[in-house]
């Protein structure tokens, strides 16, 4: 009988920890929310996109970020290792954080084009993104998390690209080279015409 009051106590303990550890995850939606975008697909709850790649395919990564108490935000797109992927665009390279100080109800969007090196090429890996919030006289930040963005799938073939419109004139240029190939032939049924008709006159 003992026993199962301890086991009741025990369960009892875990429930009640279990709710608490929910009410203060929940207590951070007065403070910020967020949402993700995958080559602008919007990334719903804890979805994670699993994009395959050629090496080389630049993607697209947005955070937009809304606070309700003024901080200053600090984010960064993080890889396991270097150089497995290379920043295009943005206002930060792989694992450096960009910052930017925001009041009340207001929203930034850290934004980045990334594209996949060979480094990783046949394998798969997470992007992630990390953020930190720091209060106005406060250098210790009161929120300092992280999640997985996209889970990258990198082929073995190289992105080339959209075929720039330069490239699709040769066909109009193979033209005047088969009309030119023709000429010579013509030619050559002229002269034998002339040939034919001459010595048709001579024979006369």
């Amino acid at each position: 009988m003992c026993n199962m009051k301890i086991k009741c106590l025990i369960i009892a303990s875990i429930l009640i920890l279990t709710v608490n550890l929910a009410t203060a995850s929940n207590s951070y939606g007065e403070v910020y929310t967020y949402d993700v975008y995958f080559n602008d697909k919007l990334l719903q709850g804890t979805e994670i996109a699993k994009p395959l790649l050629k090496v080389g395919e630049p993607f697209n990564i947005k955070v937009n970020v809304t606070v309700y108490r003024e901080y200053k935000v600090s984010g960064q797109i993080s890889e396991i290792g270097s150089g497995n992927f290379e920043v295009i665009d943005g206002p930060s390279q792989m694992n450096r954080y960009s910052s930017v100080n925001l009041k009340p109800n207001e929203s930034h969007i850290f934004e980045w084009t990334i594209k996949p090196t060979n480094e990783w090429a046949g394998g798969s890996l997470p992007i992630n993104f990390h953020y930190a919030f720091l209060e106005k006289g406060n250098p210790e930040p009161i929120l300092n998390s992280g999640f997985t963005v996209a889970y990258c799938t990198i082929s073995n073939e190289y992105y080339e690209g959209e075929p720039p419109t330069s490239e699709e004139q040769p066909a109009s240029e193979t033209e005047p080279s088969s009309t030119s190939a023709s000429a010579p032939a013509f030619t050559l049924a002229g002269a034998l015409s002339v040939l034919a008709l001459a010595f048709a006159l001579f024979r006369r």
